[in-house]
Formats: C-alpha cells, structure tokens, sequence
C-alpha cells in the first residue's frame, strides 16, 4: 500500500533534547512514534526479547517485580560496546516489526500528515535510509554533558563515556536534511522546531504535487 505521509526520522545523541523536539512536533500535529516506547514493548515479561535478554545478561537486570531495571542494563551496555551490540541484535528486529506494524496501520488510514519516528539510533542502526527526511537535534557539548550529568544522575566522567559511546552528533547533523539547534531556551527551540515543521509541510506538499 502505497503510504500519503511523510516518514520523518528524528535523532540526535544522548542528552541532545530529542525529546522535547519531539514533543514540540507533536503539539504541532504531527503523529509521532517513539522508539523507546517501542523498545520498552518489546522487552515485557513474556515477550521472547525479554527471555533472550535475561538469558544474554543473567536475571540481575531484573527489578524485584521481574520487569527489567533499564538502569542496571544501560549501566553494563555502554561501558561495553560488545554487550550493547547484543543488545541491539536482541531489540531491533522486534522494534523494526512493530514499528512496520504501525506504519501499516496508518497507511490503511490513509493518513496524509507527518510521521516523526524519534529514534536515538537511527543513523547508526542503518533505518535512516529509509526516512523520507532526516531531522537532527543538536547542541554544545557543554550543555550536553550538563543535561545528561542532571538527568541521570550521573558523575562527569560517567557522562563522558556515555557521549563518547555514541556517534558525534556533529557527524550525525552532516547527513541531515533539517538541523534543529536546542542549545538555547525552550522559546528558541519551539521557533526552530516551527521553522523545520514549515518546511516539512513544505515536502509533503510537493511530493504530493508530484504524484498527481
């Protein structure tokens, strides 16, 4: 079925403020589908990531109430980059599905808006190409640092690491097709978000114009 939405891919790096970039979208009117969401789905008790996980990382990943501590599975991941990798061969393929399964759903709705997939590895997970458009949120690795150290709890070197595990968001804003800067105030990130919502409306207009 062929899809009247424009696929938007959303990223950034850790701590970048993707998720009020998307949240700004959202308010907007656009259909957001949030990978984490996805990944939180796909790893409950009974689903077979949730078996494969435990049976990769022990049950000490586990909460008291059998459901996984992202906290402690976070902790082992980043500091290993072999063990994060395992992790993603275990979640995505069952992220890719579902995400599929609510990209059909909104195809036989004959949705014709925006869909923004906020997603933190879309680049690095290889699903960027097949985005209609790439929007990437960027900020000052001062202000990241400060954001990540604040959200998480963590130590300035914990931070680093965690930065430093993923690829450069500078690297990341190259392949882009909107960049949306988030190192000032929220005012200032909700008239960039406004800017690049424009010109999404902008594509979907014309790529509708097209197939007339």
């Amino acid at each position: 079925m062929t899809r009247q939405f424009l696929l938007v891919g959303l990223t950034g790096s850790i701590a970048t403020g993707k998720s009020t970039v998307s949240d700004v979208f959202r308010r907007l009117g656009c259909v957001i589908i949030d990978a984490d969401v996805l990944a939180r789905e796909v790893v409950e008790p009974g689903r077979p990531a949730y078996d494969d996980l435990v049976g990769e990382f022990g049950r000490g990943i586990l909460q008291p109430d059998g459901t996984l501590d992202r906290k402690k599975l976070g902790a082992i991941v980043f500091a290993a980059p072999a063990k994060r990798a395992r992790l993603e061969t275990i979640t995505h393929p069952r992220i890719r599905e579902r995400f599929a399964v609510r990209l059909a759903e909104l195809a036989a709705r004959g949705f014709a808006g925006i869909v923004v997939f906020d997603a933190p590895v879309l680049i690095e997970s290889g699903a960027s190409g097949a985005m209609d458009r790439l929007v990437v949120v960027v900020t000052d690795e001062a202000t990241q640092a400060r954001r990540l150290i604040a959200r998480d709890a963590l130590d300035p070197a914990e931070a680093e690491q965690r930065i430093a595990s993923q690829m450069p968001v500078a690297a990341k804003a190259k392949l882009a097709h909107y960049v949306v800067d988030n190192s000032g105030d929220r005012e200032a990130t909700i008239a960039e978000v406004r800017r690049v919502h424009a010109a999404l409306l902008a594509d979907l207009k014309a790529r509708g114009r097209a197939g007339d």
